[in-house]
């Protein structure tokens, strides 16, 4: 999207609409979505930053924007709402030179103080995010998206294609496009918050349905090939169960002249005429203990072919159910790894051993006995700390867990040095180069509690990132070695 456009776009929804506040607000790993209230048809911004940075105005009941919400961490409107909620659009910040938004929102506190903020959008493809920052005296925790950006409007040297490009069509009537008066910005008719919609829904069917759409036809057309095997793989099963089956009888027949039989070969002959071919080599009394061995297992083999073809027949009908359920693929999704913050979940000198989250694809995220594929509650606590995630390992192999199986290269490590505890590691979903010193130190402090060191004074505490941590092969569990580290002294303090 081009700066411009953009900002015709934010400006346009200013002047017509500034009057509405802000009824909620999600984020999710690839947008930021701002639902507005006061109109019938409830309306929502969303923030897209991937695949591709750009403003689109949809409906609240739209799929997909139901869809993105659906990815959205349930958290995420505990975190950003509380300082958007209520709040009212009051100026639009941007260059046309450069795709960078500022979207100032203010609000009445419940002490009666007006507060400001802004929600910064930088919609530069590969280095998309968005940031909120404080104005005047607001106090904000750190919030922010997609890839971090400085907080000053950036200042460009010269005017790039797009603009130049405006210049040309629009002439004399420039300001008044990018002020959001020209309707003809975007194709289509009414005004422009009309054709801002529209085409904010065509460009949700390209980038969100319609490949969700052809993922779930390759998804259903995986599954229906899958039960299709299945059950040709049981009706063979079945056949062959069924022919040996057969031999029930014969052993029957055989076993009630054994008496006259026994140590026959080859061939017996019974008292009504028939003649039962015994196997090479075997007495008939043997034949008689292999024919009912055969048939009993047979016997089982079809009842449990019978339990396998009902629990397939139950399935089939589930995932039917899930498809309509679905509206033509378009049900959301599980959340993404960005929101799963690690490899599925939450986030030399010097060896360190001591004490020490994937979401289990279900409902309620728990595998059974209630626990949680990614550990969280069970290999490590999670504590926050000014809006960082602190991860704190509860033993020696959940402390290896939490290292090289939940963190990010990204992340941030922390250990006591040479003293036995638990590995702590700092979420850094952003990829901030460092973290503020304040929260490096209460991790430490935490490091510290949380390590054989608690009854003692100071401590040194080693930082490095997860990616500069290795452990050789043999090394008892909890035990790394640090390819670089630093030192923070601090108190244990719990």
């Amino acid at each position: 999207m081009d700066a411009p456009l953009l900002l015709a776009l934010a400006r346009a929804w200013l002047r017509e609409r500034s009057d509405l506040p802000v009824e909620g607000v999600w984020a999710s790993g690839r947008a930021l979505g701002i639902r507005w209230s006061g109109r019938k048809v409830a309306e929502g911004w969303v923030l897209m930053l991937q695949p591709r940075p750009e403003l689109w105005l949809l409906g609240a009941d739209h799929p997909a924007w139901k869809r993105l919400q659906a990815e959205a961490p349930k958290d995420s409107g505990q975190l950003w709402g509380p300082w958007l909620q209520g709040a009212r659009l009051r100026a639009v910040e941007g260059d046309p030179r450069e795709r960078w938004l500022g979207l100032v929102f203010q609000r009445r506190a419940i002490t009666g103080r007006l507060e400001t903020l802004r929600v910064a959008f930088q919609a530069i493809p590969g280095r998309s995010g968005i940031r909120v920052d404080g104005l005047l005296d607001t106090h904000l925790p750190r919030l922010g998206m997609g890839v971090p950006f400085p907080a000053a409007p950036p200042e460009p040297a010269e005017d790039p294609p797009p603009l130049r490009r405006w210049r040309e069509r629009w002439g004399d009537r420039l300001e008044g496009a990018m002020a959001g008066a020209e309707p003809d910005v975007l194709e289509g008719e009414g005004d422009l918050l009309s054709r801002h919609r529209l085409w904010s829904e065509g460009q949700a069917e390209m980038l969100i349905l319609g490949p969700a759409r052809a993922a779930a036809a390759r998804r259903l057309q995986a599954e229906s090939a899958r039960m299709d095997r299945l059950t040709l793989a049981l009706a063979r099963d079945r056949a062959k169960h069924s022919e040996q089956l057969a031999v029930k009888e014969q052993a029957r027949q055989l076993s009630a002249e054994l008496y006259r039989l026994k140590g026959a070969t080859g061939e017996a002959l019974l008292l009504d005429g028939t003649r039962l071919r015994l196997p090479e080599g075997t007495f008939a009394e043997d034949a008689v203990q292999a024919w009912f061995k055969a048939a009993k297992k047979a016997e089982r083999g079809l009842a449990r072919i019978a339990e396998l073809e009902a629990e397939l027949a139950r399935e089939r009908a589930a995932w039917i159910r899930q498809q309509e359920a679905g509206i033509e693929g378009l049900a959301p999704g599980p959340p993404t790894a960005r929101q799963l913050q690690g490899k599925g979940a939450a986030q030399g000198k010097v060896t360190a051993k001591g004490k020490g989250t994937k979401r289990m694809q279900g409902d309620d995220g728990k595998g059974k006995g209630g626990k949680r594929k990614d550990g969280k509650g069970v290999a490590f606590r999670s504590v926050m700390v000014d809006g960082f995630e602190v991860l704190i390992g509860k033993g020696d192999a959940e402390n290896d867990q939490l290292t090289f199986k939940v963190a990010e290269n990204t992340d941030f490590w922390m250990h006591v040095g040479n003293v036995p505890g638990s590995h702590v590691v700092i979420r850094n979903p952003d990829k901030l180069s460092e973290l503020p010193r304040h929260v490096l130190e209460r991790a430490a402090e935490l490091a510290a509690f949380h390590s054989k060191a608690r009854d003692g004074g100071k401590v040194e505490v080693h930082l490095a990132r997860i990616a500069d941590i290795s452990k050789p092969r043999g090394y008892a569990p909890g035990k790394v070695i640090l390819k670089k580290w630093i030192g923070i002294r601090v108190y244990p303090k719990p």
